[in-house]
């Protein structure tokens, strides 16, 4: 990994220069990409995502938003501390943080923060993993069971042996691939020292997004012995291994 950054009035781009040599403002405008037939999809919502087909490859283009009760109030602007802060360069640094650690995250291409007065606003471009479901979809087409699970408990192990946390540990944020899990969308992630009491946290976090996907639907107990046990099982395993 190689990494440049490119300044000018308005903001800066961070990207690797490993994977594309340049990056420029046209890279984060979907218009850019759906001019020359390169958008493939949009979505909108909260992660204003875009899929484009780049020089590098097919990637994704996230657009940062707000949610909840703030986000009428401020929509898709943040307030500005610095660049190091903002939610997009420290997001880069976290996935390239992981990559060298061999953990299976996106493989980050750039980031860029607009700045206009007190805020700024971000962009963050990864490498779409192609050909996955969510643990959310498996769930919702019945396929998540005992063997999953574990690998879903080892998963999560691997990325807090590395003291990282993910601030929306759901079943949303978990991709399954033929041969491997990955985990996506580390936005207001962090390095932290490993210890036991944000670890159980993070792992009640993803307990309830499973709930509420409705992998409890026939009890707690059920739930427990087909699904959250071996989830743990793989969980301890792989973070005393």
């Amino acid at each position: 990994m190689h990494e440049q950054l490119r300044q000018d009035t308005e903001g800066a781009i961070l990207f690797d220069a490993t994977v594309s040599p340049q990056v420029d403002a046209s890279w984060f405008d979907p218009d850019h990409w759906r001019e020359r037939g390169a958008l493939s999809a949009q979505a909108g919502g909260r992660g204003g995502v875009a899929l484009i087909d780049t020089p590098a490859g097919e990637c994704v283009l996230r657009h940062y938003r707000r949610g909840g009760m703030v986000a009428r109030l401020m929509g898709d602007r943040y307030f500005w501390t610095g660049a190091d802060e903002t939610r997009c360069f420290a997001e880069f640094r976290l996935l390239q943080a992981a990559a060298r650690w061999e953990l299976p995250v996106p493989q980050v291409v750039a980031a860029r923060y607009q700045r206009a007065g007190l805020y700024y606003r971000g962009d963050l471009i990864t490498r779409r993993i192609a050909n996955t479901h969510t643990v959310a979809e498996c769930v919702a087409a019945a396929r998540f069971d005992a063997e999953l699970a574990q690998e879903v408990g080892a998963l999560v192990a691997r990325f807090h042996r590395k003291g990282v946390w993910h601030a929306d540990l759901n079943a949303h944020n978990i991709l399954v691939a033929e041969s491997a899990l990955y985990l996506i969308d580390f936005d207001r992630g962090q390095i932290r020292t490993p210890a036991e009491g944000w670890r159980m946290a993070n792992l009640q976090r993803l307990r309830r997004s499973l709930f509420k996907l409705g992998a409890a639907e026939e009890g707690e107990a059920p739930f427990d012995k087909k699904i959250w046990t071996p989830l743990m099982y793989g969980y301890e395993r792989t973070l005393s291994a």
